[in-house]
């Protein structure tokens, strides 16, 4: 007999209409204004960067739709005990990521792309085992291409130059990540 369960049948059905739903708009609706921010320096960043608007928007849709599908399965708890710790593992090197990222920005000569690089590596495969048992291979896809296009060496030294483009955007990026810590949201 086969087992059916209306509940996860809803959950499917929430994760597939909220991941065909993930644009820049439709995140404004769901996220709060300064995570809508942090993601619009982020989507400038990668278009200033690659230089390419369809890539730029791949990428911050990509991020919305992991973020998306990973709230999906908290709320309908379907990750056991070892994920939990994982989950909270993940969030606390997120939180060190931003730390450092801030720390970076804000005090001159100390950026290291390697520690950068490091960190987001780790924070990729911390949610990557998070999610591994409950997303398709191409939402794990989505995951490596977002951490990926982030760690890029090239990306992280245009990103830290003082007297480069990308330096405002990474202000903005680095206070919005401050309000977010402020919060207790990261």
């Amino acid at each position: 007999m086969e087992a059916f369960s209306s509940k996860d049948m809803a959950m499917k059905a929430q994760k597939k209409i909220l991941s065909h739903m993930a644009s820049k708009s439709v995140a404004h609706m769901f996220i709060d204004d300064n995570s809508s921010e942090v993601l619009d320096e982020l989507y400038r960043v990668s278009k200033e960067h690659t230089g390419n608007r369809n890539e730029a928007q791949k990428v911050v849709k990509n991020m919305i739709k992991i973020a998306v599908k990973v709230g999906v399965l908290f709320r309908h708890g379907k990750f056991n005990a070892d994920e939990l710790r994982v989950a909270q593992d993940f969030r606390k090197k997120l939180h060190h990521g931003a730390m450092t990222a801030i720390s970076f920005q804000e005090v001159e000569f100390t950026f290291d792309k390697s520690v950068m690089m490091e960190l987001l590596a780790e924070c990729r495969d911390l949610l990557l085992k998070l999610v591994e048992k409950h997303l398709t291979p191409k939402s794990l896809d989505r995951i490596r291409h977002v951490f990926n296009h982030y760690s890029d060496p090239e990306l992280l030294t245009h990103l830290y130059d003082p007297q480069g483009t990308l330096w405002p955007n990474l202000s903005k990026i680095c206070s919005g990540l401050n309000r977010m810590i402020e919060e207790g949201k990261l």
